[in-house]
């Protein structure tokens, strides 16, 4: 069980999928693909209705834990991506019962972010940051209150290639059971 988390633009997509790609049995689960499943009535996190967009965020969150979990209990390795961030990681770690557990956290620099972010929208006309929206800078605050557990990556120099081959060849500092065994 592997969770890739980062800021949106860090390579997340990519690089979960890559990776699932590295196992005879692989799931890609794309966590953020639980709230696109809402036709309406969805409210995100930043949203005025704080404690609706918690109790949704909360709902996506458990939504791809069980997706994963049921995916490693058929005998897939299982990769979920999704903007998970501060205690909301540990927590998330705890809810699958998939063994062993690791944590990718993908940093690249704010400037490579919005470099991949422009590059992204002249290729797919895909915006993760919208006016009135979280900046790249909101999310690294949050990225930088997450647990310092698993592997953290800056990614802003590494392929995509090259930065699976590091999560490979690093699992064992991904990996974060030990970390969370009777951790608050």
């Amino acid at each position: 069980m592997w969770l890739v988390t980062g800021v949106q633009a860090a390579g997340k997509s990519t690089i979960a999928d890559l990776l699932a790609r590295q196992f005879a049995r692989g799931v890609h689960v794309r966590g953020g693909q639980f709230y696109r499943w809402a036709v309406r009535g969805w409210v995100h996190a930043g949203d005025e209705r704080i404690a609706e967009a918690r109790q949704l965020l909360d709902l996506r969150y458990r939504l791809a834990a069980h997706a994963a979990d049921e995916y490693y209990g058929a005998g897939f390795c299982t990769v979920v991506q999704d903007n998970i961030f501060g205690a909301d990681v540990s927590r998330w770690l705890r809810s699958v019962s998939a063994r062993p557990r690791h944590l990718v956290v993908l940093r690249p620099t704010l400037a490579v972010v919005r470099q991949r972010e422009q590059e992204r929208h002249a290729a797919t006309g895909k915006v993760a940051y919208r006016p009135g929206g979280f900046s790249p800078e909101d999310l690294d605050r949050f990225l930088a209150e997450t647990p310092r557990i698993g592997l953290w990556l800056d990614t802003s120099a590494l392929t995509a290639e090259q930065t699976v081959a590091q999560i490979l060849t690093r699992r064992t500092e991904a990996e974060v059971d030990s970390a969370l065994t009777g951790a608050g």
